[in-house]
């Protein structure tokens, strides 16, 4: 124990002073949706000056076999030999994006990330985020009634995160992906804000790490990152935790808008954003 906190205070020091870890735990590769092959993404990590890497594959859906893991076993193993193979060049996390209605077994993995990428209405699975006419399609079966979506899609999500307790929350206002695509639904709405804060802070209880989310900047959806800038005041009013993560799906973005996203956070006043060395999470000052 006293080990672990000399470590810990060491890399505290080294933040302070300035030094930025650059990681990303929200890792997508050929396993699941993904454009590259874990070594692939590990080579670039490296070339990058990563310290760290999380690979965070869908976890298998059975509802819908699109975008997740078809092969759990192969993606385990494989993420441990890369583990192996290049453990004196940067440390590897093996983790996974579970959906809120599918849940993983917890115990394989480093840590989980836990997403909402669905509406379940009467049985039937309608994906949020694939594209916009999927979008569209929740929007019509919820009768163009953005509040009831909000409602609907923050109410379980949020049941999802307090029984669950993920260790990081992804991209908690995932409807709002598409509202600069088109007439704004939600950002510019007043009643939607007033919801998306409620359940903010409903969610802040659980005391999970909330992801800021740049793959939707790098896929030329949306300007800023999850969570929308009147959400993360929340989650600094109530004292929450930030990790960093662009969401990749191809090497090349690993480290999309890192720069200028640790200045928004820094101009906002958050202090530091949280990585993972030795193991554990640990501040990364901004």
């Amino acid at each position: 124990m006293i080990v672990c906190e000399k470590i810990l205070n060491l890399y505290n020091s080294i933040l302070t002073n300035g030094d930025i870890m650059l990681s990303n735990f929200h890792t997508h590769t050929s396993f699941c949706d993904g454009e590259n092959t874990p070594e692939e993404v590990v080579l670039s990590a490296i070339e990058k000056g990563f310290s760290s890497i999380g690979f965070s594959s869908h976890g298998y859906t059975e509802f819908d076999l699109r975008y997740c893991l078809k092969d759990t076993k192969g993606y385990i193993t494989e993420i441990n030999r890369l583990k192996e193979k290049y453990r004196n060049k940067i440390e590897i996390y093996l983790g996974v994006e579970e959906d809120a209605f599918y849940h993983t077994d917890r115990s394989q993995f480093d840590y989980i990330i836990g997403s909402s990428h669905y509406f379940n209405i009467y049985g039937k699975y309608y994906p949020i985020d694939s594209n916009y006419d999927y979008f569209k399609e929740c929007l019509k079966v919820f009768e163009y009634d953005v509040l009831h979506l909000a409602e609907c899609y923050y109410s379980n999500f949020c049941d999802y995160i307090l029984n669950r307790k993920p260790d990081i929350i992804g991209h908690f206002d995932l409807i709002t992906k598409f509202d600069e695509m088109d007439a704004s639904l939600f950002l510019e709405n007043k009643q939607y804000n007033e919801i998306a804060q409620k359940y903010m802070i409903k969610a802040l209880s659980a005391d999970c790490i909330f992801e800021v989310n740049t793959g939707a900047i790098s896929r030329g959806y949306r300007k800023s990152p999850y969570p929308h800038e009147n959400l993360l005041y929340i989650i600094k009013k109530y004292g929450g935790k930030l990790i960093l993560s662009s969401d990749s799906h191809n090497k090349s973005t690993l480290d999309y808008y890192f720069t200028e996203s640790r200045k928004y956070l820094k101009d906002i006043g958050f202090e530091c954003v949280y990585t993972q060395s030795q193991n554990q999470f640990i501040k990364d000052y901004l």
